[in-house]
């Protein structure tokens, strides 16, 4: 094959531009001015931070590490903490470099050499980070001791067994003495996640450190007060003179602009407030209704998190904002998820006293445009009607009122909180709610929910529905088309009316929905529901039968929802996390096993497929080729004009395998540039000058061409 052709079908095939970003970049970071180096530096960092890959640049980047300039190093540092993992066997090559940056003078940079080892979670630099770490938990400047405190906790979660057996644990634990308040703060926050991993205790709290934090608890950032409120909520107080001391410290943490540290102070306050005299319970509940309320002038975000912990506590504490109802009104520029909240909280602050002026604002609401807010206030006026007997007359007017006005998505939400309602009351208002459902039409209704509870009222109090046949004969018509719910809902009410009202017409209604149930339907809920009333439907007792069908629901006492006592005060002590917000334990989203956490090595290739390495194999080749593209300069002027032709990729492949068909010895190629690579990256720590000067691109195009 000749050289021309060889470079005919390079160039067909790489049909790429000469240059690209990532080739600006590298040929900026081995410039041999130091200006231009930092300012790509820099744009390489702009670019990581956008999301675009540029770990390819790694050795590259590295070689800049060795530099007096502080931001340079800044830079270097944070490229080399977000790529670490994907080339851990040379990140290593940077330890020199921060084994000599822990020992500066400057405590800046001693802060940022042992922050950035920390910070990479690679098995290897766990040999090389004990030492300075020591050192620097002992540092003069408390700049660097309360760095080098969360480190520990991120050594001991790459590696628990190395960080116990060099003490770390027990140095922290020395050092909440620290004079220094931040000091202090960090410490407490390494503890805190260091038990968090070993699922212990390991933040030994007693009266001396209690005190200890108390006092520095006002000195302390935000961030390092939330740290302290937290590793309060596991103290169990020994006395009645250590939970009055500990809510008069905390009690000024309330009135904080941090949302997270009012949410942390309200924790600790609650768990406290169980050893409290019945009188000074309510005098400590009346101080949180004022932070609460605070927290709803934030942004539509933290009000939501504030509306769901706010939840949480009216389940424990219903009445400690019962006074506050006004303050969770719904703004006309409140985002929708933002009114529903609210309209979930004001449900549970429903009392005699504000019922009558909630029910007003819900009537506002459901003549609204929005439907899911519609939806959700009539929900909510049917839940206060049948949480409060005194208002029920004043909803049941109001629902009435709604269905006069009726819109499509107001009707189903009306036949289902009307099903809810007669629960509730039986024989007060079922003359009016009845008056609803026989007007309605089957058509009229789509959702499941409310068909479901249309179907349920008509075998409630079939006396009372005016041409049921014909109703009834248009639902058995469309059974086959239903949600198993509205199935199994449909033949509990037929059979219901077959005892009720045994007309012929309804008996054979029930036959065919027997049928369709046992033949047709496919939910195994069903079926077996259809032959359990087959079979008693079967038997010559007719008391039984009435006995066992028609027996009288239990009164509905309330619709609200209700957490497990168990789930309520977990969620309780989870204030402020993720769990008050997801309703769940932390358990459930998180998993405590730290061993998950994977690391990319050698022995993860010897799992992969012969093929995917073949595939890998490729690829590198194909990027390789692809970046010395930029360095061969190949004329065009013998490509005449079959250079712009397309050919499919079968073609292209076949000419892919040709053209390595003819290489010689393509593994000593590989081992050429690899060598190449590697020594040009281990050479520079040794003499980073001298590396500088010399011609790169050179050097990469003799190896190219060697490969030909």
């Amino acid at each position: 094959m000749s050289t021309k052709r060889l470079e005919l079908k390079l160039r067909k095939f790489f049909n790429i531009p000469k240059k690209g970003e990532n080739y600006e970049f590298r040929s900026g970071l081995v410039s041999q001015y130091a200006d231009e180096r930092k300012d790509t530096i820099q744009r390489v960092i702009a670019a990581m931070t956008v999301g675009k890959d540029v770990s390819a640049l790694f050795p590259d980047v590295l070689k800049n590490i060795a530099t007096h300039d502080l931001e340079q190093k800044k830079l270097v540092y944070l490229y080399l903490m977000n790529y670490a993992k994907t080339h851990p066997e040379l990140v290593v090559l940077a330890t020199n470099t921060f084994m000599r940056d822990s020992e500066d003078p400057n405590p800046l940079i001693r802060a940022l050499a042992i922050r950035t080892m920390g910070c990479i979670r690679v098995e290897k630099m766990v040999d090389y980070i004990t030492i300075p770490l020591k050192r620097t938990l002992r540092d003069d400047n408390p700049y660097v001791r309360k760095t080098a405190v969360i480190c520990v906790a991120k050594l001991f979660e790459l590696n628990p067994t190395v960080c116990m057996e060099q003490g770390f644990l027990n140095i922290l634990v020395e050092l909440i003495d620290d004079p220094n308040q931040m000091v202090v703060a960090n410490t407490v926050a390494s503890l805190l996640e260091i038990s968090k991993i070993t699922q212990k205790d390991v933040l030994k709290m007693d009266s001396k450190v209690l005190s200890k934090l108390l006092s520095i608890l006002n000195e302390c950032s935000e961030w390092g007060r939330i740290s302290i409120l937290s590793s309060l909520v596991s103290y169990d107080a020994t006395s009645l003179s250590e939970v009055h001391e500990i809510l008069e410290k905390i009690s000024p943490q309330l009135q904080h602009e941090n949302p997270a540290v009012v949410l942390t102070t309200i924790k600790v306050l609650i768990k406290q407030l169980g050893k409290l005299p019945e009188n000074e319970r309510e005098n400590a509940l009346t101080r949180l209704s004022s932070p609460l309320c605070s927290l709803l002038t934030s942004a539509p975000e933290i009000q939501y998190v504030a509306l769901k912990n706010i939840r949480i506590l009216l389940e424990k504490y219903p009445n400690i904002l019962e006074k506050e109802i006004r303050a969770f009104f719904i703004r006309y520029n409140d985002p929708l998820y933002l009114k529903l909240e609210k309209l979930e909280v004001m449900v549970r602050i429903a009392n005699e006293s504000n019922c009558m002026l909630l029910i007003s604002e819900f009537r506002e609401y459901s003549m609204g445009v929005e439907v899911d807010l519609v939806n959700r206030a009539i929900e909510g006026i049917s839940q206060i009607a049948i949480k409060i007997e005194e208002c029920s007359k004043k909803v049941v007017e109001i629902l009435y009122e709604l269905f006069i006005n009726r819109s499509e998505f107001v009707v189903e939400e009306l036949v289902i909180v009307a099903q809810h309602i007669l629960r509730r009351y039986p024989k007060e208002y079922l003359s009016t709610l009845i008056t609803i459902i026989a007007d309605l039409n089957f058509d009229d209704l789509n959702k499941s929910a409310a068909l479901s509870s249309y179907i349920w009222i008509l075998g409630e109090y079939s006396k009372e529905i005016p041409h049921l046949e014909d109703k009834l004969s248009v639902i058995v018509s469309s059974f086959e088309d239903f949600e198993p719910l509205v199935q199994v809902t449909t033949l509990n009410s037929l059979v219901k009316i077959s005892l009720t009202k045994p007309t012929p017409t309804i008996m054979s209604l029930l036959q065919t929905t027997l049928d369709k149930s046992t033949k047709n339907v496919e939910n195994a809920d069903v079926r077996d529901k259809a032959f359990l009333y087959w079979r008693l439907l079967s038997t010559e007792d007719k008391i039984l039968q009435k006995d066992i069908i028609l027996t009288k629901l239990p009164i509905l006492k309330t619709t609200i929802e209700m957490f497990p006592p168990g789930l309520l005060e977990e969620l309780l002590e989870s204030l402020g996390n993720l769990s008050s917000v997801f309703y769940k334990p932390a358990s459930s989203f998180i998993s405590v096993d730290q061993k998950e956490n994977t690391f990319f090595t050698s022995s993860d290739l010897q799992t992969k497929k012969l093929e995917d390495l073949e595939q890998i194999a490729k690829n590198e080749i194909v990027n390789n080729a692809v970046k010395a593209d930029n360095l061969l300069d190949f004329g065009n002027d013998d490509l005449g004009d079959n250079s712009n032709e397309q050919e499919n990729s079968n073609d292209v492949l076949e000419e892919l395998n040709e053209l390595f068909a003819v290489l010689n010895n393509p593994s000593t190629s590989k081992d050429s540039a690899s060598t190449l690579s590697n020594n040009e990256l281990l050479n520079v720590f040794g003499h980073i000058t001298s590396e500088m000067d010399k011609p790169r691109a050179e050097s990469k195009n003799d190896d190219i061409l060697n490969l030909f």
